[in-house]
């Protein structure tokens, strides 16, 4: 890439910057952008909006997160955003500008130090992609920041102390003995092997489980308790990992379901024919995320290298867990 840009470039650059700004259009995901609440806060006013039909900033205010004075503030600012990208889009309009790309933002190396249990080595039988299907026919836009995603990171810090304990010794080494044998199997075939295997532990609340709303559950906990969908979704990523699968080619995606109208968790395996895997507790079969995309709404998707936001063309909602 040239370090030379011209000046309707720049304006152009300046536009879809705004833009993206502005396609963060509900007071919750705006909040959550300006680190103003956290994404539990977010989960946890949506399902209060879903049941008792008030604003998410009136929620958002009885229960004391954030006050009027913020409120109105951040919908100013969006307010003048909006002003702000009119006038960027006449100077263009006048000036002409050139075509502009919308490229992927790549692996930008933020990781968790949190060992995954390998149980095969390096064959090479992974080339880099370089192409990745945005998943369920949304745009999806990557960050490398993952500090707001303590669940997450957490979890690996969690993972890497309840590997080594003693009561967990004889689920890690059954875990690493059922998945050795696959090692070297093709992906796709890998990856059926993989689901189908961590669908047979039981379903179980994390109320249920741990008396908590939500709990991240390491790879050990889970074949050790079960756990919910995000849980299922961990010891999968976790399995392929451990089988040597690329840290670019899995993705922990939360989704909302609109068949059940509820948030959910799947895993995404990028496989080698260029299209995206879903494994996912619900169904038995690995299917390809283009079967299913009427069924579920991305929100985000993460590994340990980067996230990415989804959005979609009519309406765009922000989600994650702390």
């Amino acid at each position: 890439m040239g370090t030379e840009r011209t000046e309707a470039g720049r304006y152009t650059g300046v536009l879809s910057a705004i833009k993206a700004r502005l396609e963060r259009n509900r007071v919750g995901e705006l909040l959550l952008y300006y680190g103003l609440i956290t994404p539990v806060d977010l989960r946890e006013t949506l399902a209060l909006q879903k049941s008792t039909g008030q604003p998410v900033g009136h929620i958002l205010i009885q229960k004391g997160l954030i006050s009027g004075v913020m409120l109105r503030r951040i919908l100013m600012r969006q307010w003048m955003l909006r002003g702000l990208a009119g006038l960027v889009a006449l100077f263009l309009s006048f000036g002409g500008a050139g075509g502009v790309k919308h490229a992927r933002a790549a692996d930008q190396g933020v990781s968790s130090s949190a060992p995954i249990v390998a149980v095969a080595a390096h064959s090479g039988g992974f080339p880099p992609l370089t192409a990745f299907p945005a998943l369920f026919g949304s745009q999806e836009r990557a960050s490398d920041n993952l500090k707001p995603f303590t669940k997450w990171s957490g979890m690996f810090e969690r993972f890497d102390r309840v590997v080594h304990q003693a009561e967990s010794t004889k689920v890690v080494s059954e875990w690493k003995a059922t998945i050795r044998s696959w090692a070297g199997l093709p992906l796709t075939e890998m990856a059926e092997r993989v689901n189908s295997y961590v669908n047979s532990y039981p379903y179980i609340l994390d109320q249920d489980n741990w008396g908590l709303s939500d709990y991240w559950e390491s790879p050990p906990e889970f074949f050790m308790r079960g756990g919910d969908c995000e849980d299922f979704a961990i010891a999968k990523y976790a399995s392929l990992r451990a089988l040597d699968v690329p840290e670019e080619r899995l993705r922990l995606a939360i989704v909302h379901d609109n068949v059940k109208n509820i948030p959910h968790a799947v895993l995404i395996v990028y496989d080698e024919t260029g299209g995206a895997l879903v494994l996912d507790n619900q169904s038995q079969d690995v299917r390809q995320h283009s079967r299913v995309a009427t069924r579920y709404r991305p929100i985000f998707s993460i590994n340990r290298e980067a996230w990415w936001l989804h959005n979609t063309p009519d309406h765009t909602v922000i989600a994650s867990t702390r």
